[in-house]
C-alpha cells in the first residue's frame, strides 16, 4: 500500500469522513481514495496536495 493511501486512510478512520469527501476537498476528485486503493499512483504535486490538506485538518484550520 502507497505511504500516502494509508495516511489517508488512518485520517479517515480517525475522522470518520466519507472517502468521496475527502477526495473532492483534498484534490477536487472524489474518486480519489477509490482509485488509489485501485492502484492509481499519484504524482508528487498531487501527494504534496493531500499532505497540506491533511496537516491542515489536524492542526484545526
Amino acid at each position: 500500500m502507497h505511504t500516502i493511501l494509508q495516511r489517508i486512510s488512518r485520517h479517515l478512520e480517525q475522522t470518520g469522513m466519507p472517502e468521496t469527501l475527502f477526495g473532492r476537498r483534498a484534490a477536487g476528485d472524489p474518486r480519489l481514495v477509490g482509485d488509489l486503493r485501485n492502484g492509481r499512483q499519484p504524482r508528487p504535486p498531487l501527494v504534496a496536495r493531500i499532505e497540506a490538506y491533511i496537516d491542515r485538518l489536524e492542526r484545526g484550520e
